[in-house]
């Protein structure tokens, strides 16, 4: 067999279990497709549970304290970042190209930094700029993708923000954007967009992919590519008919919805309830990355708007499964749906992501399909988008241009009785996000997940199949303490090259 193609396709702060397949009422028809024809990982875990450093994680296969990009805010390095898998890739002969939200650099920074992704550098970059970037030889991004925001006008933001301002209309978008078509009960970051769904970010990033697949790419190489959505990350503003595809009072809500820290580590009501230590976006991360508590009415709003989120991006897969038949390609194309990390949304009475590693925030969706890939697999152990880079070279037969933390999942892929015993996850927070600085530690098995922060030694441990809501910390308890030994020596196995605190530029 020829060296395949890899798709990966991501979308951002999409819970694992956020899929039709996997029992909730979501429609995803597509992605549920998909799963049938390969396999999907229901122990799959984020590297870190904010985007920045997830995104670095994956396309460097390195855990934040080693790239550098602990927290958001922080920029990954170019020199690292190009070491990746896209780097590594291009060196091997590949076509490397991405699509949509990359987020390896800062967007809202104290002062211009000069990467093509910052609000106050993109200027810098001409409507002719198409890359390379981190490694891809071929880029075509979105800056941001969140509606809190409107998009740049030119000459600032990149290739969607000149797609979305090329009539002249932008500021008329942007006021049907922001308005809400519906009642949303008062849901924080909710409303039914009217921005007509051919201006939005979602589909642009398909139909920018699909074009390269059709015109763009040497048809007598293989190719790397990887098609990111933005969504369905907070604001709650899926554009209308596909934000009334799910009934609110038809979604399902978690069976634990109230917000109680009795019992668990000091830093989790110290992240809801702390001033951001940043005098310059306090004010933007108390307004945007905190939901206070929501009645189960407004709760029920929420979720079907990130449904309907859910559902507009699985139509995109649909069309790039599409598109790879017609270029007769599916058959030697790997494809890969992932998320850099999930969503609370809901459980234990929290919204959004923060320093709680909940399961709902923790794992991520991994469906993967392809040659070899066994059809209808589900596979329990625990793994993380950590381990995609070491998979991709794997298929390409690429050598690694940097040491790399993730371990190939191919044996998974394709034997049944491979196994993993851990996955690991790591945050070096700044105090500019809850208040204060910590340095958390997380380990999954496929029973068990421990969370450590380093600095004050206080930590959870929860047995994921006894206790399943996460509602009783172990992390003290006597009955407890070999399993903790156990977990606290996974966690000691990581090796031994992190890298001093990096300064941030600027919040996200």
């Amino acid at each position: 067999m020829s060296r395949p193609n890899i798709l990966l396709i991501s979308s951002d702060q999409q819970r694992a279990d956020c899929l039709g397949f996997m029992g909730r009422k979501v429609k995803t028809p597509h992605l549920d497709q998909l799963a049938a024809e390969g396999a999907h990982f229901t122990g799959c875990i984020t590297p870190t549970v904010v985007c920045q450093p997830a995104r670095a994680s994956i396309l460097t296969g390195q855990l934040c304290r080693t790239h550098g990009v602990h927290d958001n805010g922080i920029d990954l390095d170019p020199e690292v970042g190009q070491k990746g898998f896209a780097g590594a890739m291009s060196a091997a002969g590949y076509q490397t190209s991405y699509f949509g939200k990359a987020h390896f650099s800062t967007y809202h920074t104290y002062e211009p930094t000069g990467t093509p992704e910052c609000l106050r550098s993109s200027t810098q970059y001409d409507a002719d700029w198409y890359g390379p970037y981190m490694g891809f030889q071929h880029v075509e991004l979105m800056l941001v993708g969140h509606n809190w925001w409107a998009p740049e006008k030119p000459p600032a933001g990149q290739h969607y923000e000149r797609f979305y301002h090329m009539d002249g209309r932008g500021d008329e978008k942007t006021r049907l954007m922001w308005e809400n078509a519906g009642d949303t009960k008062g849901a924080a970051q909710t409303w039914h967009s009217r921005l007509p769904v051919a201006w939005h970010n979602t589909p642009w990033t398909a139909d920018r992919a699909i074009d390269w697949l059709k015109h763009g790419r040497d048809r007598q190489k293989p190719f790397c590519t990887w098609v990111s959505f933005p969504d369905p990350h907070h604001p709650f503003d899926c554009p209308e008919p596909w934000s009334r595809l799910h009934d609110p009072d038809e979604v399902d809500l978690p069976r634990n919805r109230t917000r109680d820290f009795e019992g668990k580590p000091w830093w989790h009501k110290a992240a809801m309830e702390n001033e951001p230590a940043d005098p310059k976006f306090a004010d933007l991360r108390k307004a945007y990355s905190r939901i206070p508590p929501q009645t189960d009415a407004q709760l029920r709003e929420i979720i079907a708007n990130t449904y309907g989120q859910i559902s507009f991006i699985d139509h995109q897969v649909g069309r790039l499964m599409i598109a790879l038949q017609e270029a007769g390609i599916d058959e030697n194309t790997i494809v890969i749906y992932i998320s850099d990390h999930g969503d609370w949304l809901g459980d234990h009475g929290l919204i959004l992501k923060g320093p709680m590693h909940y399961e709902g925030l923790l794992r991520v969706p991994m469906i993967v399909r392809g040659p070899g890939v066994r059809a209808g697999a589900a596979v329990d152990q625990p793994v993380s988008t950590l381990d995609l880079a070491p998979t991709f070279l794997d298929y390409g037969e690429a050598r690694p241009l940097h040491q790399m933390h993730g371990e190939s999942l191919r044996p998974l892929f394709e034997t049944p009785d491979a196994t993993r015993d851990f996955a690991l996850n790591e945050w070096g927070l700044l105090p500019g996000r809850v208040g204060v600085a910590l340095e958390l530690r997380t380990v999954r098995t496929c029973t068990h997940k421990l969370t450590v922060d380093l600095n004050s030694g206080a930590g959870e441990l929860y047995d994921l199949q006894a206790d399943p809501d996460e509602m009783h910390n172990l992390f003290d308890m006597p009955e407890a303490t070999e399993i903790r030994a156990r977990l606290e020596g996974y966690l000691a196995s990581r090796p031994d090259d992190m890298r001093p605190d990096s300064v941030p530029v600027g919040t996200a």
